[in-house]
């Protein structure tokens, strides 16, 4: 039988289409779910933890201060508040709280000193900003989004940072601000399990816009001047309105040299992969063959959420306008 051009095109087509993977297909407008009006997920660290080692009323001041903090954001959001702002508020929130390895619960360096880092991204134009290594401001997480507003800089260190910071108007505070008894004992004892201790969010608010944001004290004993990924877009943090947000927490090197934030959002746009496909993917298979430990916070452009971990546990919780709630430790 002879085959004219256009039916042959069309087999053609429907011949590619049978042999694509799923995880290639992009979405059609059909296809596409509907989206939240907000959204936000947070996370306070990921690492080794069960309940033998985490008494019940531990357990309990967590999930407080993770729904503390969760409500916190999704109140601005449902007042019609952008995703940046609440992105900041959060963070700033978890930062306040010795609880976190972030801001006054910052960990200690090999040299009994506190050294942050912190970022934040915006999904809608790709503007980011963050500082490191820094030990006098108060919330590092705001110097991060002043480096974004009001400089034409992504990242700023140390001393540069500081003076940057003061100069915008932050509030700085002496070293000693981040000293707390329980922080200081961890370092002396220098214990495995608290060392991936890290605060994140990511938002989407009722204008589409899509915003991550990562704050840290690094690493308990961790050398003078280290810099993990938090602060580094597309390692520690990402948004993307086309893709998702991302912010993660662990091993910052394995983070840093797999670009994880950013990896996840590839997966997703080149490859067709929703946001829960890709973060397993990165999190569960290439971090764990790279020996790479920790977790990832993500929102797709509609608000739906994932929150892996390849850890014991992670320090998390997500809301949405149409009243979903998740606030979880154990994996």
């Amino acid at each position: 039988m002879k085959c004219t051009h256009s039916f042959c095109l069309l087999i053609l087509i429907l011949g590619m289409a049978a042999c694509d993977p799923p995880g290639n297909r992009k979405e059609t407008p059909e296809s596409q779910p509907e989206a939240f009006e907000y959204a936000l997920v947070l996370h306070g660290g990921a690492g080794s933890m069960n309940f033998e080692n985490f008494p019940e009323p531990s357990q309990q001041k967590y999930l407080h201060a993770l729904d503390s903090a969760l409500q916190l954001g999704l109140d601005l959001l449902k007042s019609g508040g952008e995703s940046l702002d609440a992105v900041e508020v959060v963070i700033r929130c978890m930062e306040d709280n010795p609880l976190f390895n972030a801001g006054k619960g910052a960990v200690f360096n090999s040299e009994g000193r506190n050294e942050l880092d912190a970022s934040i991204m915006t999904g809608r134009d790709l503007n980011a900003g963050a500082v490191a290594g820094v030990n006098d401001i108060r919330n590092p997480i705001s110097a991060a989004r002043a480096v974004m507003e009001k400089s034409p800089h992504v990242l700023f260190s140390g001393h540069g940072a500081s003076k940057f910071a003061e100069e915008a108007g932050l509030e700085m505070v002496d070293p000693s601000y981040f000293y707390t008894d329980d922080r200081y004992k961890s370092y002396l004892r220098a214990q495995e399990d608290e060392k991936h201790g890290t605060v994140g969010c990511v938002a989407l608010d009722r204008y589409g816009n899509l915003c991550a944001g990562t704050s840290t004290g690094g690493i308990t004993n961790k050398k003078y001047g280290r810099i993990g990924d938090s602060p580094i877009i597309g390692a520690g943090t990402y948004a993307n309105n086309r893709t998702c947000g991302v912010s993660a927490t662990g091993h910052g090197e394995f983070f840093i040299r797999w670009t994880v934030a950013h990896d996840i959002s590839a997966l997703m746009e080149y490859r067709g992969m929703d946001v829960e496909e890709a973060a397993k993917l990165v999190v569960e298979e290439k971090l764990i063959e790279a020996g790479g430990e920790g977790g990832v916070i993500c929102l797709d452009r509609y608000g739906r959420a994932a929150m892996v971990t390849n850890t014991t546990g992670m320090f998390r919780a997500y809301g949405n306008a149409a009243g979903d709630r998740t606030v979880a430790i154990f994996k």
